[in-house]
């Protein structure tokens, strides 16, 4: 390894945690902090311990929040007869940039992965259960990825929900096989939400 100095290697050591972050890329970006305004990286660092802080899953639908619940919980302008389940809080933020959907949602916090040690048991799909228990929710949409694991929890989803009183359906396959949702354009995802079906 070059001869670098120590703290400037225990910075990139960490840069390469973050996910698609290889050592060359850690290297520059350790290299733009160090050569960043004192003022610049002291905001950075606040900026990460303030979102670890603050920052911590809605007791209702599992997304991230400032408060007990999140905003879109909170909002009284959503419908309530609609859930659309999702792996991951981001997921989230995409299907909303499409401006098509206007219910609630349920965040599975990850997605059934057996290689993984991941089953439907680690997953929020009880919570899920409960929520349609609770009665007033006519229809499920789950927007799991379009990945095995995801197919693999949609199918798990849908036959936990088989006996309640529920519509499930699936998004459209508008989205490219073995892709995320994150990635997903708002013109894909608007399409994929419009043709979703019964599943």
């Amino acid at each position: 390894m070059i001869n670098t100095v120590r703290p400037v290697e225990e910075l990139i050591a960490r840069l390469k945690q973050l996910p698609s972050i290889g050592y060359k890329t850690a290297e520059r970006l350790a290299y733009f902090l160090l050569n960043a305004s004192d003022e610049d990286a002291k905001g950075l660092a606040e900026a990460i311990i303030r979102v670890k802080d603050t920052v911590k899953t809605c007791s209702i639908c599992y997304n991230i929040a400032e408060e007990e619940t999140c905003a879109i919980c909170r909002d009284a302008t959503r419908q309530n007869d609609m859930i659309c389940v999702v792996e991951e809080p981001k997921d989230i933020f995409a299907i909303e940039k499409t401006g098509k959907f206007h219910g609630r949602y349920h965040v599975l916090m990850g997605s059934v992965s057996p290689l993984d040690g991941i089953g439907p048991e680690d997953l929020t799909i009880d919570d899920l259960v409960g929520r349609i228990r609770q009665g007033g929710i006519q229809e499920v949409i789950i927007a799991t990825d379009s990945d095995t694991e995801g197919e693999s929890t949609a199918i798990c989803i849908a036959q936990k929900l088989k006996p309640l009183p529920v519509t499930v359906t699936r998004l459209a396959y508008g989205l490219p096989v073995g892709s995320d949702i994150e990635y997903a354009d708002p013109a894909s995802l608007s399409l994929a939400l419009e043709g979703r079906k019964e599943m």
